[in-house]
This record gives C-alpha cells, structure tokens and sequence, in this order.
C-alpha cells in the first residue's frame, strides 16, 4: 500500500507515521507526509533517516496541483491538516474557511485526479451541531467528503469521515497545562466543573482511522464507541490526587459543557460495527445496497453528559499512563 498523510507534523499526522514506520500496520512501501513546517519536517525527516518509503512533502492544502504531486501514485489518503485552536480561529475565519473547507475539497479533487482509491478526512466532535466556527469548518469538511462521493466515487475514488472525540495529550491539549500548573503548585484552571468530554489516546485514533481505511465503502462518516469524562476527574487522573481548581470560564469562540458525537437525526441512518457507529449518507446516489451491521436505536443519544458511559477513574488513569503523561 502506498497511503499519504496531509499534517504529518501535526499530533495525529506525526502518531499515524510513528504507527507506520516503527510498526508496519499496513505494509507500507511508501508513504508521504505533506506540511507546510519545514522545521518540524526536517526534525521528522531525522527522525526517520531510515525510512527509506518515507518522503515528506512541504505543501498546502490550500494549493490543490501541490496536492496532486503529493499524490501521484499513491493508494490511499488520510487528510488531517486542520485549523483547530477555537479561540484563535474565532478571530480568524476567513483563515480557518480556507483551511478546514476549501482545503478539503482540494485534498479530494486532486485525490480523484490522481487515482487515489481512498481519502479519510479527519474531522471532530466539535462538527456535530456546531456552536463556533471551527465545529462549522469541520461540519462543512465532513459535508464535502460525503457529497463529493457523487463526483468521485464513478471514477474510483472512495472518499469518508473519522469523527471522534478530544485526544489526551494532543498538542495544545489542556493536559500539558495542567501539569506544569502542578509542577508549580498552582491550582489547575478549568472552564467549568460541570463540562464533560469525550477521550482517547491518539495511538486509539491512529487506530481506529487504519481500521476506517480498511472498511470504508465511500459516504460513511466512522463515529468510534468512547467513554465519557467529567473534566475535574480527567484532570484528577493527570495529576493524581484530588486537585484544587481555577474556574476560568468558557473560551472565546464558543464552548460546549457536553459534546456530542451524533446529531439527533443520525441515529435514525446509523449501524454499528467493528467498534463504531458508522453513519451512512443520505442521500446515496453513487454506490446500490445496503450498508454493514446492526442498525441503532433511532432515538440513541451519543452525548458526553454520562447518558452514553463514564469512563471510571481507573479507565482514565489506564488511558493517561498509555498518552504517556
């Protein structure tokens, strides 16, 4: 298999190559990265001098004909390049439009240009019932992968969406403040005691988009089975002990106090398989059938407000020891 990855430096691009290059999930023979850091891509490039499949790519997804040379030759594409700071995109719309919308359209046509069979597009709880325009960008990225299927899909191009929850230990990721907060005996800031959250690791996210990759038929947007976690007690488990807390209140840009994984009309098209709750489109001009597994409970709720599962604070512990914090 040959398989691309758009963000390669970014915290899923540069786990997904760290799976890739030291464990062979796929049996790559060749495998390129695209970023527009050309520092963090020659501290990459060092880091695997070995890898002899491994070829970065400096290039935007911005510029679709940089994604078609990017893409020559190559079998499948994971695009997790992304805006995704909340309040910093709240100032900067127009940026995060050009990024998070129109680039994933590009990823997608010069994807079917070249004859690439499959394109994953990374996406975020936050595009569920969007409240900022990050949630929105990421609504609009996860609309086109769908839609373009109509397009793409006849001429061999499958195109679906990952959408999962908030990954421990991510770059920027609330943990790392937390724990220099502690370092420095400071009690740790939270927007709210009551907000709750979805988690995962990112090795988990690398997981479940190779096994996404592996599945996809083209429209289906893979939404992954997870645990629920109360902010204070996340915290709790990054830190140990019951910490003391700053409420700073919520972030510019818009916060949820619980995020959601499914809008309340998907339920009534969504099966569950394989770990998953795989949500089909509508409509489906481009492919005949039915889709794999069990269909759901119309009325599911798949909300981080505990109606879907607490992760108990042994899980969160298990799930902070293996982010490697």
């Amino acid at each position: 298999m040959r398989i691309a990855v758009t963000g390669i430096t970014g915290s899923f691009g540069s786990a997904f190559a760290r799976r890739v290059l030291t464990m062979d999930g796929f049996g790559i023979d060749r495998f390129v990265g695209i970023s527009r850091d050309e520092l963090k891509q020659s501290e990459m490039a060092e880091q695997y001098k070995d890898a002899h499949t491994f070829k970065l790519f400096l290039g935007d997804v911005r510029d679709e004909m940089r994604m078609r040379e990017a893409f020559h030759g190559i079998d499948v594409v994971v695009h997790a390049a992304a805006l995704k700071r909340v309040d910093a995109c709240a100032y900067n719309p127009r940026e995060m439009m050009k990024t998070n919308v129109d680039g994933t359209a590009n990823v997608v046509s010069a994807a079917a240009h070249e004859g690439v069979a499959r394109v994953l597009v990374i996406s975020s709880d936050k595009a569920c019932e969007p409240l900022n325009i990050y949630g929105a960008s990421k609504l609009m990225a996860e609309q086109i992968a769908v839609s373009m299927n109509a397009s793409v899909y006849p001429r061999g191009t499958r195109v679906s969406a990952l959408r999962y929850g908030n990954v421990i230990g991510s770059r920027g990721s609330v943990a790392h403040i937390w724990r220099a907060q502690h370092a420095l005996g400071q009690p740790l800031s939270i927007t709210h005691r009551d907000m709750t959250r979805f988690v995962l690791t990112l090795d988990q996210a690398v997981g479940y988009a190779m096994k996404a990759i592996q599945q996809m038929e083209g429209g289906e947007i893979f939404v992954p089975i997870l645990p629920s976690a109360k902010l204070p007690d996340f915290a709790a488990a990054i830190v140990g002990g019951t910490p003391k807390f700053n409420v700073v209140g919520l972030r510019d840009g818009g916060e949820k106090f619980a995020e959601a994984l499914l809008t309340v009309e998907e339920p009534s098209r969504t099966v569950k398989r394989n770990g998953f709750y795989v949500v089909t489109p509508s409509p489906m001009s481009w492919r005949p059938g039915g889709w794999k597994g069990d269909k759901v409970d119309p009325k599911l709720r798949y909300i981080s407000d505990g109606s879907h599962g607490w992760a108990t604070p042994q899980e969160l512990r298990r799930l902070v020891k293996e982010a490697g914090l």
